[in-house]
């Protein structure tokens, strides 16, 4: 089955790049157009809509976000390809949305156009998830989107109590009781969550500070929770728990 693509990217050689490898590596993806601006990806997109959209976040005269603005309607599968940047890293992982990284490798772009051959549409609320948190880098986002086996969940990270590691899998305990199942490591999380106020407490907790109403020091170790559940602590961790929760009340 042939699917149609147009590429929006504002680097003339790595649209070429991009352009050359899609038609080499896969002939079923016929390249209708070419664009290096929001304008010209408008008007593109006005006279033809494609299968599946390459683009890239920052281009000359905007952003791809001012492209998906434009076509709010837009029923293409998106790949963004973006440079690498650890905030922009960041931002996907918060919004569960898939992006290639420049330079990427053969395997990166087929896997990419394997998924986006699969994938349903990012809603709305996942695409001003990446937007946001693209847009303002040193803040801390305020939602966080969580594939679970069947569906994405989108969380505010302020109703998180904690996260739980279960083997390769991690389980969110939300303040409301719920509990989400999400095929991700723990370290996975961790890495992610950790520069907004969450701290890896042992080798398969990672808490809340928030949500914390106490340090227990008997048997190895714990911490209290507002919600009355306790959380064990590492001996290697004992020393960072007490050292941050101790500047937590100053």
């Amino acid at each position: 089955m042939t699917l149609t693509a147009i590429i929006i990217e504002d680097l003339l050689d790595a649209m070429q790049l991009l352009k050359r490898d899609i038609e080499v590596r896969h002939p079923e993806i016929k390249i209708i157009d070419t664009a290096q601006s929001v304008v010209e990806a408008a008007k593109s997109l006005r006279k033809q809509q494609p299968d599946i959209l390459f683009l890239d976040i920052m281009l000359g005269d905007g952003t791809g976000f001012d492209v998906l603005e434009i076509f709010p309607d837009l029923k293409a599968k998106i790949i963004f390809v973006t440079a690498s940047d650890e905030f922009a890293i960041k931002a996907f992982k918060f919004a569960a949305i898939d992006y290639v990284l420049k330079p990427y490798t053969h395997e990166e772009l087929d896997q990419a156009i394997k998924r986006a051959k699969a994938q349903i549409q990012p809603s709305q609320e996942r695409l001003n998830i990446l937007k946001d948190t693209l847009s303002a880098p040193e803040k801390k986002p305020d939602k966080i989107s969580l594939h679970t086996l069947d569906k994405i969940i989108i969380v505010n990270l302020d109703d998180i109590v904690r996260c739980e590691s279960d083997s390769n899998n991690t389980i969110f305990h939300l303040q409301n009781g719920k509990k989400v199942f999400v095929t991700k490591t723990l370290k996975y999380f961790s890495d992610m969550l950790q520069p907004y106020e969450f701290l890896r407490v042992h080798q398969s907790h990672l808490v809340n500070l928030q949500c914390i109403s106490a340090f227990i020091k008997t048997d190895g170790g714990y911490l209290m929770l507002k919600n009355g559940e306790n959380v064990p602590v590492s001996v290697r961790k004992k020393s960072d728990v007490i050292e941050i929760l101790d500047q937590m009340h100053r």
